[in-house]
């Protein structure tokens, strides 16, 4: 069970997103509007397909004129014209046939399309023929597409709360729209603390670190789908943070730091918190002791932008690891609920694995270990644990991606992480063989 002190992941998130609201919608041109989420309930303005069109590549006719025709007895029409795709052809003549592209409008009079393979006409690009020889009786309705059969106007067509994918957009575009009210994407501002952070790349001093931190948060901002809107640091003091997080407010719609939210001497985000809270304050920040590791401790707040805006502050530790599980649990699911997703909840186990390897664990809290899929030992654990929900042996086997297992500084191994492997507040570890849970990790490759 977690310490008195500590709180449940669980119950955390749900706080943090409980002050969190979805972004207003905007009117979104459909070329701008992919992975964002639809804010209305969308009506079909046109009839899908907009006209009686052709199916197939042929010719049009009257079915009645052609009734008879087989193979050792076809009937002959003679052709009138060409109905090509985009243009409105000119009624049908009755008795005659009119030579029709897939896609393009049927011609007034005609009922039927007669394939050009059923003639005695070759496909492809040719002259017009004065007549066709039909070698298969046409029925009504033969080939043709009946305007408004996959909808009429007026039809539903999407529910707001839809994730706009490439499929969406092409069913809004055919019923006829061409913008649509969507949440925005969320603009993320990053600020990385710590007077030791340097450039990525330079020649370090004694006591300086390279600023992995804000490449890691911008990275994972957008592949969830948000916009990153820039990051800045912060030297270790209070004024100099409060100065960071409010530029940083300005044009985002969530501010998230890493680092200065333990219990250090110089921790920027606490002393700025301990400053006393009068009206014209701009950045307000509470903190948590989380159950789990890593990550233990936690902040959030607000700042106030110059307009006016309250704006919503995540406060993650400073050390990468840290960052990266932190973000997983409490940055994404507040990111998808400001992007309007209906259900955005806290990172959930997606599936479960085996521990190839031995690792440890703090008990108390719920540990969460970047690991990689990996071949299973060789010989194999035993006995081998059947998994909790009874299924068989046939699970994939993972191991930490680092030897050190989930220490929180272990950013050189992070880029071997295909997700977070879970162990419960109970276990000191897991041993080979054990059944974890595994979080998946976004990558650019598959979208948070």
């Amino acid at each position: 069970m977690p310490s008195p002190t500590m709180i449940p992941p669980e119950r955390y998130v749900d706080e943090a997103l409980a002050a969190l609201r979805p972004l207003g919608a905007i009117t979104t041109r459909l070329e701008d509007a992919h992975g964002l989420v639809l804010a209305e309930d969308v009506t079909a303005a046109l009839p899908v397909p907009p006209w009686t069109n052709s199916a197939m590549d042929g010719y049009a006719l009257r079915a009645e004129d052609a009734a008879g025709a087989a193979e050792q007895a076809p009937v002959v029409l003679p052709v009138s014209g060409d109905a090509p795709a985009g243009s409105a052809p000119a009624p049908l003549a009755p008795g005659t046939a009119m030579r029709i592209m897939t896609g393009a409008m049927l011609p007034e009079g005609a009922d039927a399309v007669v394939r050009v393979e059923d003639t005695d006409q070759s496909p492809g690009p040719h002259p017009l023929p004065g007549r066709i020889a039909i070698h298969a009786a046409p029925a009504i309705g033969l080939n043709v597409r009946r305007a408004g059969e996959g909808c009429a106007v007026g039809d539903p067509v999407m529910r707001a709360g839809t994730l706009l994918g490439a499929t969406a957009i092409s069913a809004l575009a055919s019923v006829g729209r061409g913008e649509v009210l969507a949440r925005p994407r969320p603009r993320v501002a990053v600020v990385s603390t710590g007077a030791e952070l340097v450039d990525p790349g330079r020649s370090l001093a004694p006591g300086e670190i390279p600023d992995s931190n804000s490449l890691l948060l911008a990275g994972l901002v957008r592949e969830c789908g948000a916009a990153f809107a820039g990051a800045r640091r912060s030297a270790d003091t209070a004024e100099d943070l409060a100065r960071a997080l409010v530029e940083a407010a300005q044009d985002a719609d969530l501010v998230v730091t890493s680092g200065g939210v333990s219990a250090g001497a110089f921790d920027p985000l606490t002393m700025l918190a301990a400053r006393p809270a009068g009206p014209g304050a701009r950045v307000r920040i509470g903190f948590a002791k989380v159950a789990m590791q890593p990550g233990k401790p936690q902040g959030r707040g607000d700042i106030v932008a110059d307009d006016g805006r309250e704006v919503p502050l995540l406060c993650l530790p400073g050390n990468p690891v840290s960052v990266l599980v932190s973000f997983t649990l409490v940055v994404a699911p507040a990111l998808a609920l400001l992007a309007g997703h209906p259900r955005a909840t806290a990172a959930a186990p997606a599936s479960r694995a085996r521990a190839a390897a031995a690792w440890t664990g703090p008990r108390g809290r719920r540990q969460y270990i970047p690991v990689r899929v990996v071949g299973a030992p060789d010989p194999l654990p035993e006995p081998l644990p059947a998994p909790p929900d009874g299924t068989g042996p046939a699970l994939p086997w993972v191991e930490p991606t680092h030897r050190l297992g989930s220490g929180s500084h272990l950013v050189s191994s992070l880029g071997a992480a295909q997700a977070l492997a879970v162990v419960d507040e109970g276990s000191t570890g897991a041993r080979p063989g054990d059944v974890v849970s595994l979080i998946p990790l976004p990558s650019p490759a598959r979208p948070h």
